[in-house]
């Protein structure tokens, strides 16, 4: 059972209702789901201006970043009870505008990205750097109260400095797709240099991540999407090679560019569409890591291929705080970048969302917040 003390203590959401981000304003206007369904779900409401209590910060937002999950969460998801009426969206970039008692490493008028991820902080998961693997873990927008709001107070261990190369809309977009990724290519696939690794969906959020990371570690990445348009944008981020799984069988395909031998390493989100077929394009001693099932989580899967090939089938769930900071320093560093498709204002929530589900987007989507 998860932490009431994360959903109810550790955060709170807040803002001027007239949009000007004016601190003195006693309430804050934010995107609600009362209950599940369409976009119509998706409803603004105006609430009080909290204070940030004992070691927290206020954020004055002013991007958000979308996620496959907001739109989850918004839908329901059969036999998964989400805690309504919640406030969606986990990644968010904005100013600290008001810190609580005891904070010492965030000040007033610091920019920040704010990390997804929620935790008791004093558990032996937490305290040995695998804090998603907290009993009280939370994640925002799913299993508590998330950034689509104008204001949020989160613990001060959950901002981070907003990387200096990015704007404000870029840095919404990438924290939890890239903490995701990270964890699943580093810490549970273990991908190392020159192996050959196949992300799925290069352009979704996760893959451009991954397709990114996997070349920054030295692997021979191929990356499947849907449509010359597509292929292109996942080749500009540094993938060897590029499925289009639309016109091509990927199975076959990934045989052919490895001479038949398969890869090291597959970076599944995608599910029953595509899990069949990510087992099949394994080497010898391969490894299939997955986050996720967006198109179902039933597959189908033999166990003579597991052990006869020596495969390893890894779940994977977010990542440390500690990881997702390595990661913003390599955005400071110019490594990483943001994979961007386009802004709406903060109204447009439900087109946003539209958007995601006919997977129209070319990249991250981001809702602006104030003028």
């Amino acid at each position: 059972m998860k932490s009431s003390i994360c959903c109810e203590g550790y955060l709170r959401i807040c803002r001027s209702s007239d949009g000007l981000h004016n601190r003195n304003m006693t309430t804050m206007r934010c995107v609600v789901v009362r209950e599940h369904g369409g976009v119509d779900r998706l409803m603004f409401e105006e609430r009080p201006l909290p204070t940030p209590g004992a070691g927290q910060v206020r954020v004055q937002v002013r991007a958000i970043g979308l996620n496959h999950l907001d739109t989850w969460v918004r839908r329901g998801v059969p036999g998964h009870q989400f805690p309504l009426p919640l406030i969606p969206s986990s990644d968010a970039s904005g100013v600290v505008d008001a810190v609580g008692p005891v904070v010492r490493g965030v000040k007033e008028g610091d920019e920040v990205v704010v990390l997804p991820g929620l935790s008791c902080g004093a558990c032996e998961a937490c305290q040995s750097g695998a804090d998603q693997l907290c009993r009280s873990y939370d994640i925002l927008g799913e299993s508590c109260d998330g950034t689509c709001a104008e204001y949020v107070c989160v613990p001060e261990a959950n901002v981070a400095p907003k990387p200096t190369p990015l704007d404000f809309e870029d840095a919404a977009s990438i924290c939890l797709v890239f903490q995701t990724a990270w964890h699943m290519l580093v810490r549970r696939a273990e991908l190392r240099p020159g192996e050959a690794v196949l992300v799925h969906a290069g352009l979704s959020g996760v893959g451009s991540a991954a397709v990114q990371i996997a070349r920054v570690l030295g692997a021979q990445v191929i990356a499947t999407a849907g449509g010359p348009e597509k292929c292109a944008k996942v080749a500009a981020l540094g993938a060897h090679h590029v499925i289009d799984y639309k016109a091509t069988d990927f199975t076959s395909e990934v045989r052919r560019l490895t001479g038949k031998a398969g890869v090291q390493v597959v970076f599944e989100h995608v599910g029953e569409e595509t899990f069949a077929g990510s087992i099949k394009c394994l080497s010898r001693g391969g490894r299939v890591v997955t986050c996720g099932a967006t198109t179902g989580g039933n597959v189908k899967l033999s166990l003579q291929q597991v052990f006869f090939k020596s495969l390893s089938v890894l779940g994977s769930t977010m990542g440390s705080k500690g990881d997702l900071r390595q990661v913003l320093r390599m955005f400071e560093q110019g490594q990483l970048r943001a994979v961007l498709d386009r802004s709406l204002p903060m109204d447009q929530v439900a087109e946003a969302h539209r958007l995601l589900e006919a997977r129209e987007a070319m990249g991250k989507l981001v809702l602006r917040v104030g003028p």
